[in-house]
């Protein structure tokens, strides 16, 4: 049975890559994609499980051969993009695929595959983001700024998902988001 793409968006430092490590611990049976980006590997990140981290001329033959389902540049600054066979693969598979992607990539999914499930995820308020933002230290204050004014508009296209899930704390937001997927907590599939 073919089973139907899950995409997750929302706006920087909500959560999402967090919500994402927590499915990946504790719901083995959900398929993640991994994205290709031009910005580099933060600390302790790895090549080919946190992302492919390629240069801005492989990235550009990747859109140039049609192999990313969707990609973007995020901030202004760094490309990301997903690519397509992997999760076409997943889905002919039968797996539970979740794409956890910017609201650009999400719309461009959108486009291409109006049948997937679109959740964003939302910060408990606009203050809380700040505080995330800020607390992880990993973007200069130049950096910071260029992000929470993306993160404006970012909240603004919340109303372009079907669903809706407050990051308050990542183990329920993360089982939110499976439950929706169809699958129980349990780690066990509902269908």
């Amino acid at each position: 049975m073919t089973q139907r793409l899950t995409v997750l968006a929302g706006p920087t430092a909500v959560g999402k890559g967090t919500v994402g490590a927590y499915i990946r611990r504790n719901f083995p049976q959900i398929w993640f994609s991994v994205s290709a980006t031009t910005r580099p590997p933060r600390e302790g990140e790895r090549d080919g499980v946190d992302y492919y981290f390629v240069t801005e001329e492989e990235f550009d033959r990747m859109i140039d051969d049609g192999e990313l389902l969707e990609y973007a540049t995020v901030h202004g600054r760094y490309r990301y993009g997903t690519p397509a066979k992997p999760v076409r693969e997943a889905l002919e598979a039968g797996s539970h695929p979740l794409l956890e992607i910017d609201l650009q990539g999400a719309r461009q999914v959108k486009e291409t595959m109006p049948e997937a499930r679109f959740v964003f995820l939302g910060p408990p308020s606009w203050d809380e983001l700040v505080r995330r933002l800020i607390g992880r230290g990993t973007e200069s204050e130049e950096e910071q700024a260029r992000r929470l004014e993306t993160a404006k508009e970012e909240l603004a296209a919340e109303t372009e998902f079907d669903h809706t899930v407050i990051n308050h704390d990542i183990s329920e937001a993360a089982e939110e988001l499976v439950t929706l997927m169809g699958l129980s907590i349990d780690n066990t599939p509902d269908n």
